[in-house]
């Protein structure tokens, strides 16, 4: 059990520090201090900086997946929940925004397996015709994503980069559902 916990608390020292650093700029050395162990068992447990990265950041998107149900038949609404959980918890996408700048990791499992999962979903209801049939189901996919996630405090336009940004949170959370739900209305 001693190992599980030390794990545990490894995991969540590197969470903390690869959101804050990325992976070029995290020291393994902050990671273990934080822990409370010694930086072998880093390497003994991950091998290396970049496989505990990749751990930290798979752990927390099947986490961020698990608590966010998937509904093709609503896309709107799972914006809304996307958005809601992006602000909650913006150091997700702070890993998420490292990953990609950095290129240090493969595409992560958990994030493969459920865009990979989510795709027929999208296209079964377009081919119910309760979805947009005009736009492959990648790129809806892709825009209710990323309408969702943008104004994450992680990311540029977010609320931290405009601080003197009239918005409210609702009102954005509303705008982003109602974008999405001009975007994937059927035509016609």
């Amino acid at each position: 059990m001693a190992a599980q916990e030390t794990k545990a608390r490894i995991l969540a020292s590197a969470f903390q520090e690869f959101a804050e650093y990325g992976v070029a700029g995290a020291r393994v050395d902050r990671i273990a201090k934080n822990a409370g162990c010694n930086k072998n068992l880093i390497y003994v447990y991950f091998d290396s900086k970049e496989n505990l990265f990749a751990t930290v950041l798979d752990q927390h998107l099947a986490d961020a997946y698990a608590g966010l149900e998937f509904t093709p038949q609503n896309l709107p609404d799972l914006s809304r929940r996307v958005f809601d959980y992006a602000q909650a918890n913006p150091d997700v996408y702070r890993l998420l925004a490292w990953a990609t700048l950095e290129r240090t990791a493969a595409r992560p499992p958990a994030r493969e397996k459920e865009h990979d999962r989510k795709i027929p979903l999208i296209r079964e209801q377009q081919g119910a015709g309760a979805v947009n049939g005009g736009v492959p189901p990648e790129l809806l996919l892709m825009a209710v994503m990323a309408l969702a996630t943008a104004w994450s405090p992680a990311f540029p336009f977010g609320v931290t980069a405009n601080p003197n940004a009239t918005l409210e949170q609702a009102a954005i959370r509303e705008a982003v559902g109602e974008m999405v739900e001009r975007i994937v209305r059927p035509e016609g």
